[in-house]
């Protein structure tokens, strides 16, 4: 069994030198810390982040990392930026097969289009009722897959758990 942690990035500042460059805020840092930490309780540890290259989705992966207080680098993915639902999941489909863990940091509407796309229907009730309502800043789904990555479609993994990061 697989898991799959689609992330969207936390509260990031209105502005910044271009919209890629945008920071996180202060309450984003703190979101994001608490997400990692929320994952780490619930026995989730990573073997892989694929993190898209603007910088408050690497800046939400280094504090959800360092909440879970794991020491594992980002995977950067430039496409993630810009990916839409399509090709998110092809990216995620191109995942090692050895990795048994996968999370990804990237940007609405593409994380709860991929989120919503996934869902089978099969899980956890509640979490999958969240993740069709709304997908704001640091939210963050947590799918169980049966399957090679290579395989990973529509309908076929279960939402277990949803969370929004509030520190």
């Amino acid at each position: 069994m697989r898991t799959l942690v689609v992330m969207r990035h936390s509260k990031a500042e209105q502005s910044g030198p271009s919209d890629f460059e945008r920071e996180l805020s202060d309450r984003g840092v703190v979101d994001a810390t608490e997400a990692g930490q929320w994952l780490a309780n619930r026995g989730i540890e990573p073997d892989q982040a694929l993190v898209s290259t603007a910088v408050r989705a690497q800046q939400t992966w280094e504090a959800v990392n360092e909440g879970g207080g794991w020491d594992l680098e980002g995977t950067v993915d430039d496409t993630l930026y810009e990916a839409g639902t399509e090709s998110a999941l092809d990216l995620v489909r191109e995942t090692d097969p050895a990795v048994q863990t996968l999370v990804v940091v990237g940007h609405n509407p593409t994380m709860a289009s991929l989120a919503t796309l996934l869902d089978d229907g099969e899980g956890d009730d509640e979490a999958g009722n969240e993740v069709a309502v709304g997908f704001p800043a640091s939210a963050l789904a947590v799918f169980s897959y049966d399957g090679d990555w290579a395989d990973l479609d529509e309908a076929s993994a279960s939402v277990v758990a949803f969370h929004v990061g509030r520190g």
